[in-house]
């Protein structure tokens, strides 16, 4: 059975590289990658690069995805207090899913409250929120908390999209 993961992204000023780097490994891994974002049409990321926004937020079914990840950068945080935003992310963790964040996005696990004792890392900016929230916060490029209930995985930023997408992909061939 293919392997599905979706990735949130703001609908400007998402961060380009955090959003096609681990698109482009995941999907050189066999992954079939859908994007979604608050509203339909085209993204702008902050250097200018154009996604196409396949689902709106409204639409997302995290049952029919193996990983849902939220894609940094400054417009993350329109995120933060998103109902809809928050509850895909409640609803990602669970056994068997994996649930990932990188920079900014941090925030968006933290504020729907499912990084409460979990390793964690996101964009420094975030840390004190992530803190406040019950996150064991590392500042560390990523983090991986794997539990009977969850597998979080958390990056700090585009210089470490690389290894986030990897990483991702290894945990997606690990759970075939």
């Amino acid at each position: 059975m293919e392997q599905k993961a979706l990735m949130i992204i703001a609908p400007k000023l998402f961060r380009d590289e955090e959003y096609s780097v681990p698109k482009t490994i995941l999907e050189n891994g066999g992954i079939i990658v859908t994007t979604a974002s608050k509203t339909s049409g085209t993204a702008e990321g902050r250097f200018g690069l154009k996604a196409q926004i396949n689902l709106t937020l409204d639409q997302v079914r995290v049952s029919d995805y193996d990983a849902i990840l939220f894609i940094g950068g400054a417009g993350s945080r329109a995120y933060f207090d998103d109902p809809l935003a928050l509850k895909i992310a409640r609803e990602a963790k669970r056994p068997k899913k994996i649930l990932a964040s990188i920079c900014s996005a941090g925030g968006i696990l933290a504020n729907a409250g499912v990084l409460e004792g979990k390793k964690a890392t996101s964009f420094s900016a975030e840390g004190p929120l992530l803190i406040s929230r019950g996150a064991h916060y590392s500042g560390a490029p990523l983090e991986i908390d794997k539990s009977e209930d969850s597998i979080i995985i958390t990056a700090d930023g585009p210089e470490h999209a690389d290894i986030f997408g990897e990483i991702i992909l290894q945990e997606l061939n690990n759970a075939k």
